[in-house]
């Protein structure tokens, strides 16, 4: 039995859904090793099921393997889009459904587009969100969870996903690309600025 099986048999016998590993763990800034299929295939099942359960019950659109604790090249991805439909046409926020990245890179699609700015969270940084720049579309390529090769431009809101997810198998958290003036509770965000457009936030808050 190789370590990592050991690993993730001991984290399943845990709690359901599995606990998030939070910001100043170290392997949130550790970067991941690449996954090389060597878990059995029970194992392997059971494990993307877990996440994705975690995921829902946070909730979130998606969960990287180091937010719960192990250092693996590995994301699971879902959004239902629930949104009303003048947020999903600004965001460009569609339904994305449940996918799994695995040994995962992204490369921004046209260094010259200007980058969308929304507000963003993070499981492993709870109750707080901020202003982050991202590409608004990017080339991914990873392997599925059958190893098979995924070579894809990935545009709007499921992109903001996937370098949001693909920065925590790199070390990186969202904080680390925010504008960090917008940082704001959630609560406070809900209750100040809910339906506000970004630029008057940007006027009061001075970013």
């Amino acid at each position: 039995m190789t370590d990592l099986t050991e690993r993730v048999r001991h984290l399943l016998g845990g709690p359901s859904p599995l606990p998030l590993t939070l910001a100043g763990d170290p392997v949130l800034r550790t970067p991941a090793e690449p996954y090389d299929f060597s878990l059995p295939a029970a194992d392997w099942a059971d494990l993307i099921a877990a996440m994705r359960a975690t995921m829902h019950a946070a909730p979130g659109v998606g969960l990287a393997a180091p937010q719960i604790g192990l250092g693996i090249r590995v994301a699971v991805l879902e959004d239902r889009a629930d949104v009303a439909p003048e947020v999903a046409e600004q965001r460009q926020r569609y339904p994305t459904p449940p996918r799994v990245l695995v040994n995962p890179s992204y490369q921004n699609v046209d260094e010259f587009e200007p980058a969308a700015e929304f507000y963003e969270g993070c499981l492993s940084v709870p109750g707080y969100q901020a202003v982050v720049p991202r590409a608004r579309a990017v080339r991914l390529r990873c392997l599925d969870e059958n190893g098979r090769a995924i070579d894809e431009i990935v545009s709007g809101w499921a992109a903001r996903i996937v370098a949001h997810e693909i920065d925590h198998l790199d070390g990186i958290l969202y904080l680390d690309r925010a504008l960090t003036r917008s940082l704001a509770t959630t609560s406070n965000l809900l209750d100040h600025w809910a339906g506000q457009p970004l630029s008057r936030i940007r006027g009061v808050l001075r970013f």
